[in-house]
């Protein structure tokens, strides 16, 4: 993979991080998941995402590779990553700021909501 994980003792990564691995999402190397809800969804979502809301969250299967989760703010998401890494998958991380963060700081044309 290009580009080396962030380090297991960190729980948040943060966005420009994530722009740079990106290709390594698009490449399958690792899983980046949005865990907002639909119809947040509709509005937004970082390219190469899957949508897993947080709130059915216990019920889909565990990422098999690393996984990078995002919400709006960041807060659901250190909940996600937080759950991943208690069932043993310690290369689960949050993105800090969400992808409000994300639009203010990476890529404008995101739309804020």
């Amino acid at each position: 993979m290009s580009g080396s994980l962030p380090a297991r003792d960190d729980i948040e990564v943060s966005g420009a991080r994530v722009s740079e691995l990106l290709p390594a999402v698009a490449r399958g190397e690792i899983d980046l998941i949005d865990c907002r809800e639909e119809d947040e969804w509709h509005i937004n979502r970082l390219p190469g995402a899957r949508l897993v809301p947080l709130s059915g969250f216990g019920e889909a299967p565990l990422p098999e590779k690393p996984a990078i989760i995002y919400c709006h703010h960041g807060m659901r998401s250190l909940r996600a990553a937080a759950f991943l890494r208690s069932r043993g998958l310690a290369d689960s991380w949050s993105m800090a700021g969400g992808i409000h963060r994300w639009s203010e700081e990476i890529d404008p044309a995101v739309p804020i909501y």
